[in-house]
């Protein structure tokens, strides 16, 4: 993906991921599911966001989780995926966990000339999300081809 403010430069995948641990961040501070952080942020917010990923490592993330809140209006809402049953789940992926878990989907279903953009969208609203986000079971944690296999089949 060529990166929107500096055109011979490429997005990297770490960009990609560090958009994914944001995503993941400002999702549980609000409650939201991830795909409504990714909805309302928006292709073209998305691309941005890959593109300044560099500098956006050089703060700290709760500095950029407000601002990211505040500038694109994200509101809280009651979908709390830290709420587990500890018997099933005794220890919560963290943030940084789940942006990689995400970012290997994306990168292993990028489709044919497809931005990775547009492939977080697809992604995040794939119901598949819903199964991997539910930590009482035990689909975060599967190897990513597993994942990947499951995606396109449709479920696990």
């Amino acid at each position: 993906m060529t990166n929107v403010f500096f055109p011979n430069e490429q997005v990297k995948t770490d960009d990609l991921y560090f958009v994914c641990y944001m995503v993941e961040r400002i999702a549980r501070q609000l409650k939201q599911p991830n795909k409504y952080v990714v909805n309302m942020l928006g292709h073209d917010e998305l691309a941005k966001k890959m593109s300044l990923a560099d500098v956006f490592h050089s703060m700290n993330p709760v500095q950029v989780e407000a601002e990211w809140i505040e500038e694109y209006h994200l509101q809280p809402g009651n979908y709390d995926v830290t709420k587990v049953d500890e018997e099933l789940c005794p220890r919560i992926p963290t943030a940084t966990q789940m942006g990689k878990v995400y970012k290997r989907l994306i990168l292993s279903t990028l489709e044919s000339g497809e931005d990775y953009a547009y492939a977080m969208i697809r992604v995040y609203n794939n119901p598949i999300c819903e199964v991997i986000d539910n930590y009482n079971c035990s689909a975060y944690y599967e190897p990513s081809p597993y994942i990947t296999r499951s995606y396109y089949a449709g479920g696990f």
